[in-house]
């Protein structure tokens, strides 16, 4: 069973080494280096700067009573309209639907959201078909497609709302 906490400063130090090895795993799978993720990845200074910003709603992912990922959301009550930041499970756990688990956790936390909009990078066939296919997003925008390291899908997921 999962169970999802709001993300504080003494979970940064468990989830800075599960956060690294999902990342350098893609950058690994994708692009056949070492390592690779948004600066601060592997130092716990991307969990600090945006899962523990007064604006996001950061949750740190458990399973059986260990920690194994996190998801950083931006939720705006007022558009209805928010913004998946990060999704990062344990590799070891991947590929197990996990992760459609906690997408399902964040659907039904946020029943009133009339979009969701996220962005991944381009090189990471993974997350496309993760949000594409398992999450029902769509991908409405290319950013710098011709840069391997630049480009970005940006995705939206329109909600039907039944009143």
């Amino acid at each position: 069973m999962l169970k999802f906490e709001l993300l504080e400063e003494k979970d940064i130090e468990i989830l800075t080494p599960i956060m690294e090895k999902s990342f350098d795993e893609d950058a690994r799978i994708h692009l056949n280096e070492p390592k690779g993720g948004p600066p601060g990845y592997d130092n716990g200074d991307f969990l600090r700067e945006y899962g523990l910003s007064k604006e996001a709603t950061s949750y740190k992912i458990s399973l059986e009573g260990t920690a194994i990922g996190c998801v950083i959301l931006w939720i705006n009550n007022e558009t209805k309209i928010n913004f998946l930041g990060n999704i990062f499970i344990d590799v070891s756990l991947q590929n197990k639907g996990l992760g459609k688990r906690v997408w399902r956790f964040i659907e039904e936390e946020y029943p009133n959201t009339i979009k969701w909009c996220t962005d991944t990078p381009g090189f990471s066939k993974r997350n496309h078909n993760f949000y594409v296919n398992k999450c029902g997003f769509h991908i409405v925008r290319i950013e710098n497609p011709m840069d391997k390291y630049e480009c970005s899908y940006i995705m939206e997921k329109e909600i039907n709302l039944k009143y």
